[in-house]
């Protein structure tokens, strides 16, 4: 596949349509149930501490553990993609999720809560991977960018639904049956992949491909990150994602709540100020991307600088709270996070043939949730040693921003060089192709 894919039918292509869009369209579900789970943790971070009696740190390491489980998988579950197929690991994605959620409704300590998010996690990495893989399957690729948009739009729809519908659940019914009833998603959505969800159309059966154990594996991972659009995709998703998972995840409510005097009520809705941002602009990131693949870098780089911007604002505001329109400012900022997230796969994608697609793309997908657990861990740390002085602890963001762009610089030339070959040998075949 070649750069070019972002304007032309390759053969072979599928060819989209009404049943494909039905087929994504569970696969999207699927996404969209394991982000509210992923992120319900976000709206009752609070309630966590209250309830398993612990600090900073520790509340911390509850999504540090789902992160690192999340990250450590990408790679496996990009492997697995590849080799089972789509239907096989969403399901059992679906299931540990379920079950993950379930666990934590029911916990009664902090250790067993700890192993349930973990578990959640664990079935959460199957979810994001196999949908990208799924779209790639059923539509064209002149699609890709756009198709790639809208899964990261289901999700952030799930958040939206997490910090709106289960906030106002937890309040209202309380813990437990709280979180038990919205595990009943997991079991609607297993029901409908297990029924309808086909891994790909009719005809387009894709090759079938040697896997041989470990040296199947290496070769993968090889392969995959000899691609400079692999790793140049990694650090774009590294760079883009997590001030805005670290946000929503965990320390965006207790931000707003306690360093900046706002009530609950308020700091939900500015929450899902976040949610609703993320959902437009991503709209907006594939039909720009879809229509001039050039943009993509001019996005991603524009989208951090902006995030830098209005954080480093926010942060030194002479005053002791901020004021309202700077903390809008700022969550409509970070809602373009996960968009430009997006753009990591756009680069991975065209750098590698249909059977690497998965492991690429789990290998992209470690960057933004390595990035979000450790900017998680050290926040928590850090409120802990200053006393909860967010502007100190909110700080290490600029840290890892400026790691990550960074490697975006140094890797850049290489791949824009590597894309331009790709292109040029595509038009080589297409003239040769015979009539």
């Amino acid at each position: 596949m070649s750069s070019s894919s972002a304007t032309t039918t390759l053969p072979g292509d599928p060819p989209g349509g009404r049943r494909a869009m039905a087929v994504w369209g569970i696969g999207v579900s699927v996404y969209f149930v394991a982000v509210i789970f992923r992120t319900s943790l976000g709206v009752a971070g609070l309630d966590a501490a209250d309830r398993f009696h612990v600090n900073a740190s520790a509340l911390s390491t509850f999504s540090i553990l789902q992160l690192l489980v999340y990250a450590g998988m990408q790679i496996p579950v990009g492997l697995l993609v590849d080799r089972l197929g789509t239907k096989k690991v969403l399901t059992i994605g679906v299931v540990l999720f379920t079950a993950g959620q379930l666990g934590f409704a029911f916990s009664p300590s902090y250790g067993m809560a700890l192993a349930s998010r973990a578990l959640l996690g664990c079935g959460d990495a199957m979810t994001f991977i196999s949908v990208l893989r799924l779209g790639t399957r059923w539509f064209p690729a002149r699609r890709g960018p756009l198709v790639a948009q809208l899964a990261g739009l289901a999700g952030m729809a799930g958040n939206l639904v997490s910090t709106l519908v289960l906030a106002r659940l937890l309040h209202g019914v309380g813990w437990t049956a709280a979180f038990a009833g919205s595990a009943l998603a997991g079991v609607l959505v297993l029901v409908l992949l297990l029924l309808f969800l086909k891994d790909h159309p009719e005809g387009y059966e894709p090759e079938p491909f040697p896997h041989q154990g470990a040296a199947y594996v290496r070769r993968q991972i090889a392969a995959s990150w000899r691609e400079p659009g692999t790793r140049l995709g990694l650090w774009v998703h590294f760079t883009t994602q997590f001030p805005a998972m670290v946000f929503l995840l965990l320390w965006g409510l207790p931000f707003l709540v306690q360093a900046q005097g706002l009530s609950r009520a308020t700091a939900g809705e500015l929450l899902t100020l976040v949610v609703l941002s993320n959902m437009v602009v991503g709209l907006v990131y594939g039909q720009i991307i879809a229509r001039h693949h050039a943009a993509r870098l001019p996005l991603a780089l524009g989208t951090v600088a902006a995030t830098a911007v209005v954080w480093a604002a926010t942060l030194a505001y002479p005053a002791d709270r901020a004021p309202m329109w700077l903390l809008i400012v700022l969550c409509t900022v970070l809602g373009s996070c996960g968009p430009a997230s997006m753009i990591g796969f756009d680069f991975a994608r065209p750098a590698n043939p249909a059977e690497r697609q998965g492991t690429a793309s789990g290998i992209t997908n470690m960057g933004g949730f390595v990035a979000s657990m450790t900017t998680l861990f050290a926040i928590g740390v850090l409120l802990d040693a200053t006393g909860d002085d967010y502007t100190v602890a909110f700080s290490a963001v600029f840290v890892l921003q400026a790691l990550g762009v960074g490697q975006i610089l140094r890797l850049r030339g290489r791949v824009a060089q590597r894309e331009r070959e790709r292109l040029v040998a595509s038009r080589v075949e297409t003239v040769h192709v015979p009539a």
